[in-house]
């Protein structure tokens, strides 16, 4: 008879659990006044804020300053109560015209706590069928707004939705790769990383996944050696779920870039590779490390993608003073 091992739970998810297990009543609660609420966008934000403002926890606050640093605003509130609050309020606004959502979903894009912008982005997705321009235009100046990772990861499902309920909509996506804002740059990787994933989209599946990597691997290619770190884990992360629609051609893709690394000694470059390697063949991972022994990131190194390169000639035309990089400039906000 095998025994399974029993792994003992930490005192961390202990605590987490407990405080959640306090709280869900409440954040039930908070979602379904929310859903009476709807009508009036200025009192939402205000129950919301001072709901999420109950439900945040220090710990969580300080945790979410540790692993995105340099994020705005945050109210430290757990995942899980999110979660509560938003299916609830989901489940009592079935029935609500699109418009009113949409005004709501517009006013909390406005608000600088980083949970009130995200249970605005969470709404966006089941908008796309009933009114896609205007959930789209809203899409586009969130992503234009994102300044830290959680945020950009947060609005990679509906805009894979978008992208697979429209396809004009790859075009869009593609002109990101050639953003001077890195966290548009990151949206690229982590929307092809989630497009693998979104399976309510009507359509011939094998059509849609065939799209997926030809457009996917396109814009890889062009951003493959960027220098930004928030970058390059999205790039890799998008690899790996090609590669469980491709492997095949992910393993092509990975070779030729390996090839690209060795000959120019790219150490952003085969960071990337590397960080994909868990969802390759045993073997053609084995043999791509060996290729890029000894080709590490190099402090300072400026990236080596296509893309970077495009907008190099474009800033050349551009007049003196430009900033070569929106990062230099003041972070894009709309007001409220």
């Amino acid at each position: 008879m095998v025994v399974a091992a029993v792994r003992a739970t930490s005192a961390t998810t202990a605590a987490s659990q407990r405080f959640v297990a306090a709280h869900l009543a409440r954040a039930t609660e908070l979602g379904a006044s929310l859903a009476d609420l709807v009508g009036d966008p200025d009192a939402f934000v205000a129950a919301l804020r001072a709901g999420f403002a109950e439900l945040g926890d220090p710990t969580v606050m300080a945790g979410q300053r540790l692993i995105a640093p340099g994020i705005g605003p945050v109210l430290g509130v757990r995942l899980p109560l999110m979660t509560a609050v938003h299916r609830k309020f989901k489940r009592g606004t079935r029935k609500t015209s699109s418009s009113q959502i949409l005004d709501v979903a517009d006013r909390l894009l406005r608000e600088e706590p980083r949970e009130i912008r995200w249970f605005g982005m969470w709404n966006l997705g089941r908008l796309l069928p009933s009114d896609p321009e205007r959930t789209w235009q809203l899409l586009r100046r969130a992503a234009a707004e994102a300044d830290d990772w959680i945020s950009v990861d947060t609005l990679a499902h509906p805009y894979a939705e978008g992208i697979l309920r429209d396809r004009r909509r790859w075009a869009e996506i593609e002109q990101f790769v050639y953003s001077p804002w890195r966290w548009e740059r990151r949206l690229v990787g982590s929307t092809l990383a989630t497009l693998p994933y979104v399976h309510s989209i009507p359509g011939d599946r094998g059509e849609q996944d065939a799209a997926i990597v030809g457009h996917g691997l396109a814009a890889l290619r062009q951003l493959i050696g960027d220098e930004e770190p928030d970058v390059q884990k999205a790039l890799s992360w998008a690899l790996r779920a090609l590669a469980q629609i491709d492997p095949a051609a992910v393993t092509h893709f990975l070779e030729t870039e390996t090839e690209t690394a060795r000959r120019t000694h790219d150490g952003h470059r085969a960071w990337v590779i590397r960080d994909s390697f868990s969802k390759l063949a045993p073997e053609a991972a084995t043999r791509l490390r060996a290729d890029l022994d000894g080709i590490r990131r190099r402090p300072g190194a400026p990236s080596s993608s296509r893309a970077a390169a495009a907008a190099a000639q474009l800033l050349q035309q551009l007049p003196t003073g430009t900033p070569s990089r929106v990062d230099e400039q003041p972070r894009r906000t709309s007001a409220k």
